[in-house]
C-alpha cells in the first residue's frame, strides 16, 4: 500500500469519471501462442477470440498498402472505440467498408499524429532516413486489430489489467495518444518481424504519445502475442500507461520455437532480464517506476517480476483468468501436470509463461482449442445434471446483470464463449517444413521477400462454438462481401457473422441435439478447407506462382462463400428439425422427445399435478349386457355389470346367440 499524491489522485479520479462515460465492454479475449517446430507443418502460430459485448465490430477488412511522403503528410491517429463501428473516415486509404454512411455519417477525428517511419523499423531513430524517401506501407488484414501483413507479420490480443491508467487525447483531461489497436496496426504497417514490431509499438507508446487502456477500468493494460515468417520468432509483449499518462511502461518476452503459450486477460510475463536482450526488451523505466512506488528493491527482489508488480490482478472474479490457463495448457500440454487451483494468479506463480506440447500443433487443433468448454473435466459446462445448462446442456451461460448482482457468485469463464465477435488462427508460414528449395539450397521467394505460400488467416466470425473457419490472405484482391460485412446493429441476412450468430442462438434452444448437426457442418467445412489450402501449398511449391496467386485468390473467395451459404442453410435446418419442441424430418414429423430424465426430476416433475380422476371412456366404448339372476337379458345398458354367478347360467349356445346380436 501506498498514499498517491494529490495530482495522482485527481488523475485517478478523473479516469474513473471517464470510463464511466463508455460503453460497458467486457475485452475477456483469450490468445494461443505456438512455435514452429511445435507446430506439424513448420509453421509458427498466433490465436486471438475477441470477446466483447454483442457491439464489437466483427468485420474482416483489408487495409491497402498506403505510401507515406517523409517530413510530408504524417499518419492519423484515431480513438479507439472498442464498439461498432471501430472507425468511420477515408484518411485511412480507399477502404469502402469504412466510408461514411446514413447510419454513420460523421468521419472520426484524428487525435494526433504519428512521427516519420520508415518501412522495415528497425529500432533504431524514428525520424532518421532521406526526407525525401516515399514510405510504403505493408496491406494488411484487421478486426479490431491489426492481425497479419502481407509479410507474415501476425498477433493476437488479450486485454489485461494494470495498476495504472490513463485517458485519451480528445476527452477531458486526455494525455495519451496510442492504443493498442493503433499500435498494432502501425505496426503491421511498418515491420516485418515480431521483434522489431514491440521494439516499434514500445518505443511510440513510450516516447511518442502514451498509451491508454480498453474500456473497462480493470482493463488499462494490454498483452500482444506476436509472431513472424521472416525470422520464426514469438514474442509477448505487455503495455500499461505509465503514471502521468504520458508515456508507458511495457516488457516482451521471447517464446521458445518449441513451445506454446497462452494469454487470457492478465499479464504472465515474470522475470525480466535486461541483460538478456535476446529473450527480454523493456521500457527504459520498468524498474525506476517500480522502486519509486515502493514495488520494486533490486538488492532484495534480484530480477523484477513484470505481473508481480504491474498487473491488478484478475478481474472479473478468481479464475476468471487462470481456469483458462489451465485449460488450454490441459490440451496442448496433457501429460503435465498443472493445478486448476490457486491462491493468487497476480502473486503466486501458479502457471509457466509457456508449456513444451505432447504433441506437435496444427491449425484444426487450435480451432478444438478455441471451442473448449472445459469438457470432460469437473468444470464442465455441458454435463449432465448442472441446471444452469438448461435441460439440453448448453456451455452459454449469459452475462451477469442487476439479478446476478444481487445474489452474488460468478460463471466459470471458458475459452469458448457465446459473446465473441470473432476468432482466428493464423499460420505465418504453412507448410514451411515440407516447402521445396531452389537448387542453390534458398527458400523459393516472391519480389516481395515472401514465401511461395501466403500466411494464412482461419477466421471464425461471431461465436467458436457456431461458426466456420475460413482461410484468407492478404493477398487476396479483397476480402469477400459476407465477411467484411455483418454489424450487430443490424441483421444483414447476407453476412457471416449473422449466420453464425443465428445458429448460436438457436442451438441454445436444443443444445444437446443441435450440436450434433453443427459440428457436422463444421467438420465437413473445415476439412474441405484445410485440403483446399493444401492444394494450394502443393502448387506454390511447383513454383507455378504467377498464375496460380490469382487462382488461389478466386478459389478462396468461391470457398468463403459457399462456407456462408452452407452456414444459412444449416440455420433453416436446426429452425425446421427443432421446431417448437419437436424434432422434425420431412419423412417424420413431430418426433416427441420431450425433456431429459435427470432434468425432469431435478426440477420436480413427478410432484407436477395428478392425472384427472375420471376414468377415460373414450373413444368407442362397448355396452355390457345385463343379465337376471334366471338368465335372461333384460336390457344393453352400458352402465351395467355382468355378475359372474348370473353369467355361468348363459350356457354357451346363448353367449353366442348373443354376440352375434350385439
Amino acid at each position: 500500500s501506498f498514499c498517491l499524491p494529490t495530482t495522482m489522485m485527481m488523475k485517478t479520479t478523473a479516469i474513473a469519471a471517464w470510463l464511466l462515460h463508455l460503453p460497458a465492454t467486457s475485452l475477456g479475449c483469450t490468445v494461443f501462442l505456438v512455435g514452429k517446430d511445435a507446430s506439424k507443418d513448420g509453421s509458427s502460430m498466433v490465436t486471438h477470440s475477441n470477446d466483447g459485448d454483442f457491439e464489437t465490430d466483427p468485420r474482416l477488412v483489408r487495409i491497402p498498402a498506403k505510401n507515406y511522403t517523409k517530413n510530408g503528410t504524417k499518419r492519423p491517429i484515431f480513438y479507439s472505440p472498442e464498439s461498432t463501428p471501430r472507425y468511420v473516415g477515408i484518411e485511412r486509404g480507399i477502404i469502402p467498408e469504412y466510408y461514411p454512411t446514413e447510419a454513420h455519417p460523421i468521419a472520426f477525428e484524428p487525435i494526433g499524429r504519428a512521427p516519420d517511419l520508415g518501412l522495415d523499423f528497425d529500432g533504431g531513430d524514428l525520424s532518421d532516413g532521406d526526407d525525401e524517401v516515399v514510405a510504403t506501407t505493408y496491406a494488411y488484414l484487421e478486426e479490431s486489430y491489426g492481425v497479419v501483413n502481407e509479410v507474415g507479420l501476425a498477433m493476437g490480443e488479450s486485454t489485461c489489467s494494470g495498476v495504472f491508467g490513463a485517458i485519451p487525447l480528445g476527452q477531458p483531461d486526455g494525455t495519451a495518444l496510442w492504443s493498442i489497436n493503433e499500435l498494432s496496426q502501425i505496426a503491421m504497417e511498418r515491420t516485418s518481424t515480431a521483434r522489431d514490431a514491440v521494439k516499434l509499438m514500445g518505443t511510440l507508446a513510450e516516447y511518442h504519445g502514451g498509451f491508454y487502456g480498453a474500456s473497462d477500468f480493470e482493463g488499462t493494460a494490454e498483452s500482444l502475442a506476436i509472431t513472424d515468417k521472416a525470422s520464426g520468432e514469438n514474442w509477448l509483449f505487455h503495455i500499461l500507461p505509465d503514471p502521468t499518462g504520458t508515456s508507458a511502461i511495457w516488457a516482451a518476452q521471447r517464446i521458445p520455437s518449441n513451445a506454446v503459450a497462452v494469454l487470457a486477460n492478465m499479464f504472465v510475463i515474470r522475470q525480466i532480464d535486461p541483460d538478456k536482450p535476446d529473450e527480454f526488451l523493456m521500457s527504459d523505466n520498468v524498474h525506476s517506476i517500480a522502486t519509486k512506488y515502493g514495488w520494486y528493491d533490486p538488492d532484495v527482489d534480484g530480477l523484477l517480476d513484470f505481473t508481480k508488480v504491474y498487473s491488478d490482478g484478475e478481474y472479473a472474479h478468481k479464475y476468471y483468468s487462470g481456469r483458462r490457463v489451465w485449460g488450454a495448457f490441459r490440451l496442448a500440454c496433457p501429460t503435465q501436470t498443472y493445478s486448476d487451483v490457486y491462491s493468487d494468479l497476480q502473486s503466486e506463480l501458479a502457471y509457466p509463461v509457456y508449456c513444451i506440447p505432447d504433441d506437435k500443433i496444427d491449425a484444426a487443433d487450435l480451432m478444438s482449442f478455441h471451442r473448449d468448454y472445459y469438457a470432460g473435466t469437473k468444470y464442465d459446462m455441458t454435463v449432465q445434471g448442472n441446471l444452469a445448462g438448461g435441460p439440453f446442456s448448453s456451455p452459454d451461460r449469459w452475462k451477469e446483470g442487476p439479478n446476478e448482482e444481487k445474489v452474488g457468485g460468478a460463471w466459470e469463464r471458458t475459452i469458448a464463449i457465446f459473446r465473441s465477435s470473432d476468432t482466428f488462427i493464423v499460420q505465418t508460414d504453412p507448410g514451411a517444413s515440407t516447402r521445396n528449395e531452389s537448387s542453390d539450397g534458398k527458400i523459393l521467394t516472391t519480389t516481395k521477400g515472401a514465401a511461395p505460400v501466403d500466411s494464412v488467416l482461419w477466421y471464425g466470425p461471431s461465436s467458436s462454438l457456431a461458426t466456420v473457419f475460413t482461410p484468407f490472405t492478404v493477398h487476396m484482391k479483397d476480402i469477400p462481401i459476407p465477411f467484411r460485412s455483418g454489424l450487430p446493429t443490424t441483421i444483414e441476412w447476407t453476412s457471416a457473422f449473422w449466420a453464425a450468430t443465428v445458429i448460436m442462438n438457436l442451438s441454445n434452444l436444443k443444445w444437446s441435439y443441435m450440436i450434433k448437426d453443427i459440428r457436422k457442418l463444421q467438420a465437413k467445412l473445415e476439412s474441405d478447407s484445410i485440403k483446399l489450402v493444401n492444394d494450394m501449398i502443393a502448387a506454390a511449391n511447383d513454383n507455378d506462382n504467377d498464375n496460380e496467386s490469382h487462382m488461389c485468390g478466386c478459389k478462396l473467395t468461391a470457398n468463403a462463400n459457399k462456407v456462408v451459404e452452407e452456414m444459412w442453410k444449416l440455420a433453416d435446418r436446426l429452425m425446421f428439425k427443432y421446431a417448437s419442441g419437436f424434432v422434425n424430418e420431412p419423412d417424420d414429423m413431430s418426433q416427441i422427445v420431450g425433456y431429459p430424465e435427470w432434468w425432469l426430476e431435478a426440477v420436480g416433475f413427478a410432484d407436477g399435478p395428478p392425472p384427472p380422476p375420471t376414468k377415460p371412456k373414450c373413444c368407442h366404448p362397448q355396452p355390457i349386457v345385463r343379465v337376471t339372476e334366471e338368465g335372461e337379458v333384460t336390457g344393453t345398458e352400458v352402465v351395467a355389470e355382468i355378475s359372474s354367478s348370473a353369467q355361468n347360467k348363459v350356457d354357451l349356445e346363448d353367449q353366442r346367440h348373443l354376440r352375434s346380436a350385439l
